[in-house]
């Protein structure tokens, strides 16, 4: 057996191999409702941002969410964080319904941990520009980076072992 076809069946295996554990109920409810809290912050951010509304924060000192959300760090490749991040929980909000943590196709669970530690990767490179660039901090965008935080680690401890990964055969 040559090099690629090892690797392609490798892939194959990771992607849509043995079988799929069940996750225990809780915590596939509590990413639904860490999700739901993510789309609603991040909905009310987005409302905000085309609107021109002031959100509800303080707007001076080292709180400050209208200077955090109209600086130059607020749009990402032309393209408003705000929107970034909606779009992000509409994506997360599926991965979480009940019918997607019961599939047995193991890409959906992949894709729910591969999107978090990119969406993790993001939230930290925002923490970093508010604190290192712009100088203040957004209480609404600190609640989405926290929920995001939060659903990093509950993904994080439970994908893996639904797929069987790490555990010897």
């Amino acid at each position: 057996m040559n090099v690629t076809s090892t690797l392609m069946r490798r892939v194959s295996d990771a992607a849509g191999g043995s079988t799929v554990e069940s996750a225990p109920l809780w915590r596939s409810r509590l990413a639904l409702v860490l999700s739901l809290g993510g789309l609603g912050i991040a909905t009310y951010l987005t409302i905000a941002h085309f609107g021109h509304v002031a959100l509800v924060c303080s707007n001076s000192g080292e709180i400050n969410c209208q200077k955090v959300t109209t600086s130059v760090q607020s749009y990402f490749l032309h393209i408003p964080v705000a929107m970034l991040g909606l779009g992000f929980y509409v994506t997360m909000t599926a991965l979480n319904l009940p019918v997607a943590w019961r599939s047995t196709d193991r890409r959906v669970h992949i894709a729910r941990l591969a999107l978090l530690v990119l969406g993790m990767c993001f939230a930290l490179y925002l923490v970093s520009a508010e604190l290192l660039i712009i100088g203040a901090i957004c209480l609404w965008c600190t609640g989405v980076h926290l929920v995001t935080f939060c659903l990093f680690v509950l993904v994080v401890q439970t994908v893996p072992r639904m797929l069987g990964w790490g555990q010897r055969g």
